[in-house]
């Protein structure tokens, strides 16, 4: 089904809000000649690695060790990663790099 020419509009109109929204937000409620308040400074250090913790779980969720190639696409991209990161210490590296590995792998050898 698609969408007529207002639904368009206002679709668009939505998504520049939201973004604009979430853009600039930060910057009213926390100015720069305030202090940042110390729950926030704390958010900013413990968050990074919740999320890495989440982004692990989720790219293991569905992985059979017990079944196919037993996950050995997947452990075998977390390495690279792994051993990207504690070499370059450059995040886009370590993603992409595992990332390409694991492609390759699951398209060429598994």
């Amino acid at each position: 089904m698609a969408m007529s020419f207002t639904e368009q509009i206002l679709t668009i109109g939505i998504v520049i809000l939201g973004t604009m929204l979430t853009r600039f937000l930060p910057f009213l409620l926390f100015p720069a000649e305030k202090p940042t308040p110390k729950y926030i400074q704390y958010l900013g250090k413990v968050l990074p690695a919740a999320v890495f913790g989440l982004l692990v779980i989720y790219c293991f969720k569905n992985v059979g060790f017990l079944t196919g190639s037993h996950g050995i696409p997947e452990l075998l991209a977390t390495a690279l990663v792994i051993c990207l990161h504690v070499w370059k210490r450059q995040m886009l590296l370590s993603i992409a790099g595992g990332t390409i590995c694991y492609m390759l792998l699951v398209q060429f050898i598994f």
